[in-house]
């Protein structure tokens, strides 16, 4: 896969993502959070396991046996990241509003490079740090934050933002060593949708008519974002760093507040739009400076 269909992908992945928030806030009316990510993730996983069979069996075992034992350690790393990631969203979700969380959950993208560097001791390009600052400074005018009260579900938000950095970080790491991105993208998607059915059993009401009635919603998210989006990115990464890629994935919050202004009738103000040209020079810094450099 060249860089292009690489940054293609991300992008399409981050508009799914962001399009996909209305669809998680509005879901839960009749259930609870942990119940609309184990339907939600198992839907993606039924729409991927097929395409991994028909496409990645022939590789499957060529890849993995090279090292198995460093295969289910990351593949269990990146649906345990996403399990988390996703489930304090959808959770803080219940005590915060869309603003706060869109906010708050683009702090994945300063936080992604700080972990590489620890994690790794890997160098980080000088033009990350710009532009992440471009980004967050987007996010905050993007979400009308300045306008809004911080929450409990706030901390929730933060701690998810960790989940997704780590998620990102690990999955860069898998998909370095073995070509699999829709077997990985399977994998991570049962493992979701297990633990989350474990603990929806636990502490929710599990109505199949109650879910059901959010059928629209479970589709949408589970299809498109918990299954094409999820593989999406994992190609991305391909050829993308974990770092730039959470610069592009912090587009998610633009094409969230457009979806807004298209679905739900709300107006952005000039302050909107700056913070989506904020992210969109963040974005473009974060590729193109590396670039002119060895021009």
């Amino acid at each position: 896969m060249s860089k292009t269909s690489s940054l293609f992908s991300a992008l399409l992945c981050t508009f799914i993502w962001g399009t996909t928030f209305i669809a998680q806030d509005t879901g839960m009316d009749d259930i609870g959070p942990f119940t609309f990510n184990a339907v939600r993730f198992f839907v993606g996983f039924l729409a991927v396991a097929p395409l991994a069979f028909i496409f990645e069996r022939k590789n499957i075992l060529k890849s993995v046996k090279r090292n198995q034992k460093e295969f289910i350690n990351l593949a269990f790393l990146i649906g345990l990241s996403l399990f988390l990631g996703s489930a304090l969203q959808q959770v803080a979700l219940l005590y915060t509003d869309v603003a706060n969380a869109a906010f708050f959950t683009i702090f994945y993208v300063p936080m992604v490079p700080f972990i590489i560097f620890f994690m790794y001791k890997k160098p980080i390009h000088w033009s990350i740090w710009p532009s992440v600052l471009l980004c967050v400074m987007g996010g905050y005018l993007l979400t009308n934050f300045y306008s809004a009260t911080v929450r409990t579900g706030d901390t929730l938000i933060i701690l998810g933002a960790f989940f997704w950095s780590t998620h990102i970080i690990f999955t860069g790491k898998i998909i370095e060593n073995y070509n699999l991105p829709l077997t990985i993208g399977a994998i991570q998607t049962l493992i979701v949708a297990s633990l989350s059915l474990i603990i929806g059993l636990i502490f929710e009401d599990f109505i199949w008519s109650n879910i059901i009635k959010e059928k629209f919603q479970i589709l949408y998210a589970g299809i498109l974002s918990g299954g094409l989006a999820f593989v999406l990115q994992i190609y991305a990464q391909k050829n993308i760093s974990p770092a730039p890629s959470a610069i592009i994935f912090s587009l998610e919050g633009v094409f969230a507040t457009i979806a807004a202004w298209i679905l739900l009738d709300q107006i952005l103000d000039i302050n909107n739009l700056f913070g989506c040209l904020f992210i969109l020079f963040g974005v473009l810094f974060s590729q193109l400076a590396p670039i002119l450099k060895k021009n």
